[in-house]
């Protein structure tokens, strides 16, 4: 039976917290409403503390800002775009259109077509979040979206170099920095000085989330991505020191990041708390991390591997990494989750960073009903029909005349009884 050797936020404190952010997002949003670029320019101010002429850039200052990058940072950048869309074009030739004749003269097939526009937002603040440029607005570019909107925050009142680059290389249309749910709703609901998109893509913060929350319907989302997780699954033959380093590397994105280890080994509990303990000592972003260890770190102690799998999918953690002798079970039998990291030569920052796959995966146990972010996000699957015989259309229309007076839906039973009128003998 799985025990509970460190609890983290229980869920009434958690909800309290998501309710505050609701109410203050609701706000903003019929703010921008209202009062369109106005609200957003003072919002921009507020909470970054800037208000450039445009927020949009032109083709010389983007070009001015890639060149002041170094060119390894270039070099960099350019090889994980390349892992990136290399694993998206594969994915996009798994999705083929389909043409199948199910009777004989009724035709059915379905097409996979891109999303017009997107807006991808890219989360900054603290840290320059490079690696979400090529998971959104490369992707898209894979896809085929036709008009990619791209949003970052300032840092600090300054471009964010690096970034910017990204989405350029990545093929985006335009580039705005703006931030927080400022960017969301003007993408999302169109401003003066811009067209609304369709769909917005992206990580963020919980007000990013929520926002994204809120305006679904009004226009598509990718998925509803908080605060970042990381499960950490290990059995005796794993060592605390790289359970302790993969745990805090995903604790350091904020102070409400859930970093969980479920074990099989006592022992290896014990050691990795002392472990992230000592790491905590010296690692450059411990003001954060440890706040997110204390308030939403887990260990939980099983008795099975067979029972951590059962565990981990009630957990439904963003990133999964697996540490055992048996890593494939997990492989084979887990279902709730948003990535898989197998064996200790991979690991979270891989994903987050380079090797390919989208790091924009479901939080919030969102893994039990959907994955992360994807090339085929960006599609649409749509159906059509052609009966292009006198007998097909007679004979389907019998049986729809039929199961629509069950229904009592008589304009639709007569548009079956018109073409058996006209096709049948």
């Amino acid at each position: 039976m799985a025990k509970i050797l460190k609890p983290g936020i229980s869920d009434e404190d958690a909800f309290e917290a998501d309710v505050k952010v609701q109410q203050i997002v609701s706000g903003i949003l019929d703010d921008i409403r209202k009062r369109g670029d106005t609200a957003v320019r003072e919002l921009s101010v507020k909470f970054d503390k800037w208000a450039p002429e445009s927020f949009k850039l032109s083709d010389a200052e983007i070009a001015e800002i890639v060149g002041s990058l170094d060119q390894q940072v270039i070099d960099d950048i350019k090889f994980a775009q390349e892992q990136v869309a290399n694993f998206a074009q594969h994915q996009k030739d798994a999705l083929k259109d389909i043409e199948v004749e199910t009777l004989p003269g009724v035709i059915l097939g379905h097409k996979n077509i891109p999303v017009n526009s997107v807006g991808c937002y890219v989360p900054g603040g603290r840290y320059p979040m490079v690696a979400s440029a090529h998971m959104s607005v490369l992707t898209a570019k894979v896809a085929g979206v036709k008009r990619i909107i791209a949003c970052t925050p300032p840092i600090n009142g300054e471009l964010p170099a690096a970034t910017i680059a990204a989405m350029h290389f990545g093929g985006a249309d335009e580039i705005h920095i703006i931030g927080g749910v400022q960017a969301i709703a003007r993408m999302a609901l169109g401003t003066e000085t811009m067209e609304p998109v369709d769909m917005i893509v992206g990580p963020g913060n919980a007000y990013v989330a929520e926002a994204k929350r809120q305006l679904f319907g009004r226009v598509g989302i990718d998925l509803l991505a908080g605060p970042t997780e990381v499960l950490v699954i290990a059995d005796e033959t794993a060592d605390a020191e790289m359970v302790a380093t993969d745990l805090l590397g995903q604790a350091e994105h904020g102070p409400n990041s859930p970093a969980v280890l479920i074990t099989t080994s006592e022992q290896l509990a014990k050691e990795t708390e002392i472990e992230i303990g000592r790491q905590l000592e010296t690692l450059e972003t411990a003001d954060i991390a440890s706040v997110s260890w204390q308030d939403y770190g887990q260990i939980i102690l099983v008795d099975s591997l067979e029972e951590a799998c059962v565990e981990a999918d009630k957990v439904a953690s963003e990133h999964v990494e697996i540490l055992t002798a048996d890593n494939d079970y997990f492989l084979n039998n887990m279902t709730n989750y948003g990535a898989l990291f197998i064996g200790p030569r991979t690991n979270v920052a891989y994903g987050d960073k380079v090797i390919g796959t989208n790091h924009t995966l479901p939080t919030k146990k969102a893994g039990r009903y959907t994955g992360g972010l994807w090339v085929g996000k960006f599609i649409k699957t749509v159906t059509y029909q052609r009966v292009v015989s006198d007998e097909a259309s007679a004979l389907i229309g019998e049986y729809c005349s039929r199961l629509c007076a069950i229904e009592r839906f008589w304009g639709h039973k007569e548009q079956a009884d018109l073409r058996v009128r006209r096709y049948g003998n």
